[in-house]
C-alpha cells in the first residue's frame, strides 16, 4: 500500500508542478476548476445526496457561486471571501467536537458549497497575481505537514487527536506535522526573503488549518458511511482525500503571507 500511495504521489508531484510553471496561469487555473469540479460531485457524496438530480442541482450551484465569489473578488470583496472560509473551518471545529452527533445536512451541504469554488479561486488568484512559486510553497506547507504528521504518529503516536473522527491520528503526529511545516516556512522565508519569526509561526498555523481540512472530509466521511471520498487516486481515494487539507490551508495562507510579504 505504502509503495502504491508513493507512486501515486510521485504522479501528482509531477502533474502539479506541469500545471504550475509549464502551463499558461489562465490555462492552469482552467485545469484546477475541472479538478475541483470533481471534489464537488464528491462533496455530494459526503453531503447525502445520492439522488442524480440533487447531485447536479449542487454541482450547478457550486458553479454559479464560483463565478459570483469572482466577481466579488474582482470588486474588492476578497478580504471577506478569506474569512468567510476560515469561518466555516471553524464551524466545523464546532460539529467536529460533537461528533459522533449527526452533522446537519445544511453544513454539509452549504460548506461544500462554500469552501470549493473558494478554494479554486484562491488558487487561481494565487497562482495568476502572486506567481507559482507561492503557491508551489502552499503546496509543499501542506505536504510537510503531511508527511510530517504521518512518519511522527507512525513512530510515536500514542494519545488519539480525533477518535471518534479519525481514529489513525495522534497529537504525536500533530506536533510532527507542525515541526516539518515550519522547517518548510522557514526555508520559504529564506526564499522569499521574509522575517523569520512571523514566517515560521505562520506557516505552523497554516498546517493547523491544514490538519483541520483533513478532519473535516473525515468526520463528513464517517458521518455517511464512507472510507474514501472517490477512487480516483489508487492508494489515496478520491480528488477530496487529497485536496481537503490544502482547501483548508489556503485562506489562512493568503490572508497571513500576504500581509508579513506586503503582496
Amino acid at each position: 500500500m505504502i509503495r502504491q500511495r508513493l507512486i501515486t504521489a510521485l504522479v501528482l508531484a509531477a502533474a502539479l508542478l506541469l500545471v504550475l510553471f509549464v502551463i499558461p496561469p489562465t490555462a492552469a487555473s482552467v485545469v484546477l476548476a475541472l479538478f475541483v469540479c470533481v471534489g464537488v460531485w464528491e462533496w455530494s457524496h459526503l453531503a447525502g445526496l445520492q439522488r442524480a438530480a440533487k447531485q447536479t442541482a449542487f454541482i450547478v450551484a457550486a458553479l454559479a457561486w464560483g463565478l459570483a465569489a469572482l466577481a466579488l473578488a474582482g470588486r474588492g470583496a476578497l478580504p471577506f471571501l478569506q474569512w468567510l472560509d476560515v469561518a466555516v473551518w471553524i464551524v466545523a471545529l464546532y460539529w467536529m467536537l460533537r461528533f459522533p452527533v449527526p452533522v446537519p445536512s445544511a453544513f454539509a451541504v452549504g460548506s461544500g458549497l462554500l469552501v470549493l469554488p473558494l478554494g479554486w479561486l484562491f488558487l487561481a488568484l494565487l497562482l495568476i497575481e502572486w506567481g507559482p512559486a507561492w503557491a508551489l510553497f502552499l503546496f509543499l506547507l501542506v505536504a510537510g505537514a503531511d508527511v510530517g504528521a504521518f512518519f511522527a504518529g507512525r513512530s510515536f503516536g500514542r494519545n488519539k487527536l480525533a477518535p471518534r473522527v479519525s481514529p489513525g491520528k495522534t497529537w504525536e503526529g500533530v506536533a510532527g506535522g507542525l515541526a516539518c511545516a515550519a522547517i518548510v516556512a522557514l526555508l520559504g522565508a529564506l526564499w522569499f526573503d521574509l522575517p523569520i519569526a512571523p514566517a515560521v509561526a505562520l506557516g505552523a498555523g497554516v498546517a493547523g488549518f491544514s490538519i483541520l481540512g483533513d478532519l473535516t472530509v473525515s468526520m463528513l466521511k464517517r458521518n455517511v458511511g464512507l472510507k474514501d471520498s472517490g477512487a480516483i487516486f489508487p492508494g489515496h481515494g478520491g480528488v477530496l482525500d487529497r485536496i481537503d487539507s490544502l482547501l483548508a490551508a489556503i485562506p489562512l495562507y493568503m490572508i497571513g503571507f500576504g500581509w508579513i510579504s506586503g503582496t
